[in-house]
């Protein structure tokens, strides 16, 4: 079944590119209808999944595929994984939606993004590192496309930076790939494998060395300050879809690869550089927050505030590698970062589809271009500002809870933590000048004549808030998942 997840995107995709005679709506509604299957059966997985065994997986499959480097089709799903592939299958159905009105070739469109579905399912499913790495660059190649295709402004140099920078880092992960195949015994690519008997334990300086090859591949990805340059340009110039699979998706693959990878298969040297780690973090908590406030962008700005809130995640899988606090207060940090990468999804996939239709409608994201949006645009407004208010951390959505989980179990563990406490105070300026600019006051040069949502858009975001509003509200279902698999990584970081 979960194969089928993984390659019912990439199946539909080579129909679609080889079938080039179907009419445009066909395409279109071929994209909703491959998407809305592909999360009946995602829902399907996550009625039938039973946690399993530390360190073990659910719905797990394998097949030998290069025997001779112990690297195989190995794939499964558990509270860390479980949730992003989730988290996928939302927001690819969300863009297909939001997509229904485009007319510029739908049939590619949705064929490509029907294949980065699948690179993205696949990542998330992975328990072999080479699988791991091929999903990874063949989602960098797609978003590069999704950019040069369809983006706006100076999209072909946006798409080359993000490319560049994505791939350079995936470069030093695949040497720190290399590098723990090579020092595990026997040799092995299997994920399950190397957390179970993690390579380098006893030798500090060789597992830092493969430790920062390793993190500097996620952290590009992620991305966190000093990392961060290509993503304001890749996400001002994607159209809105391209922005929202971005932000709710791709950048979670750094953050889970930290959990999923160096945290279980390099325990030792984790606990050496958890500091650094959490340094890490807060930068980018507070350069985040602080530079989203100066942007007069809306796109750039609502870009900013991802460096901020993949901060938080940072600093939450940093707690588990920290001296201080106990198993049960750091497996609560690893659980709120992992819930804050589910609420950011949700969350920022939202804001950005309704940053694109402030483009849609004038061609512009200038805030100062507009005023008073909440007059002719009120569905627009409303949504927007359940977004804002979710995005910056209001108790009763989904991110409230992954921050407050971050923040109770990390000053638990080291009350450093602490300093990053003001960006939540800065994301809430930040994104309350941004409604006022936009949507009150008087109205801009842009604003007369705005037309507000139509239906596709209300229908590809109103979903997405209202998910975060309900696991805000009742985030057990999500947190039961996601606490045995946050225990299980606190656990192996502490042996």
């Amino acid at each position: 079944m979960l194969s089928v997840v993984v390659f019912l995107p990439l199946a539909a995709a080579a129909v679609l590119a080889a079938v080039r005679w179907l009419p445009d709506p066909v395409a279109r509604w071929g994209w909703v209808a491959v998407a809305a299957v592909d999360l009946v059966l995602v829902g399907v997985l996550w009625v039938g999944y039973r946690t399993p065994p530390p360190g073990g997986l659910a719905h797990e499959q394998q097949v030998p595929w290069i025997p001779g480097v112990g690297s195989s089709y190995h794939v499964g799903v558990d509270g860390l994984s479980l949730p992003l592939v989730a988290l996928t299958a939302v927001v690819f159905l969300a863009c297909a939606v939001h997509a229904l009105r485009g007319r510029d070739r739908p049939r590619s469109q949705a064929a490509l993004f029907l294949f980065l579905q699948s690179t993205c399912l696949g990542l998330f499913s992975a328990a072999d590192l080479i699988l791991f790495f091929v999903f990874f660059d063949l989602s960098i190649v797609g978003m590069y496309f999704v950019i040069v295709g369809w983006g706006h402004g100076d999209r072909t140099r946006s798409a080359l930076m993000f490319f560049l920078y994505t791939f350079l880092g995936s470069l030093a992960l695949l040497l720190g790939f290399i590098g723990l195949f090579v020092a595990a015994e026997p040799h092995t690519f299997d994920m399950v494998e190397l957390a179970a008997a993690p390579p380098l334990l006893d030798q500090p300086v060789a597992g830092g060395l493969v430790l920062a090859a390793v993190l500097v591949g996620l952290a590009v990805k992620t991305p966190t300050v000093p990392f961060h340059t290509w993503l304001p340009p890749a996400h001002t110039d994607a159209p809105a879809i391209g922005s929202a699979v971005l932000a709710a998706v791709l950048l979670k693959m750094g953050t889970y690869g930290f959990v999923r990878i160096a945290m279980p298969m390099l325990p030792g040297a984790w606990r050496a550089w958890a500091g650094v780690v959490l340094a890490v973090g807060i930068v980018s908590v507070l350069y985040g927050a602080l530079v989203a406030l100066a942007q007069t962008d809306v796109k750039r700005m609502i870009a900013y505030t991802s460096v901020n809130h993949m901060g938080y995640v940072v600093v939450g899988v940093a707690a588990a590698g920290l001296a201080g606090g106990d198993a049960a207060t750091r497996t609560v940090a690893v659980t709120g970062a992992v819930t804050q990468m589910v609420g950011h999804g949700l969350i920022t996939g939202a804001l950005f589809l309704l940053a694109g239709v402030l483009h849609d409608r004038t061609g512009s994201y200038a805030m100062g271009d507009y005023g008073g949006l909440a007059g002719p645009a009120p569905r627009l407004a409303t949504l927007f500002a359940v977004g804002a208010f979710a995005s910056l951390g209001l108790p009763g959505f989904v991110g409230f809870v992954g921050e407050f989980q971050v923040f109770a179990g990390g000053v638990a563990t080291t009350p450093v933590t602490a300093l990053a406490l003001p960006g939540i105070l800065i994301t809430a300026a930040v994104f309350l000048r941004a409604l006022q600019r936009v949507f009150t006051g008087a109205p801009g040069p842009r604003s007369p004549g705005f037309v507000d949502l139509r239906p596709a858009e209300t229908w590809s975001v109103a979903p997405l808030l209202a998910l975060a509003l309900l696991l805000g509200v009742l985030p057990r279902p999500l947190l039961d998942v996601i606490e045995p698999a946050a225990g299980a990584v606190v656990e192996m970081v502490g042996r």
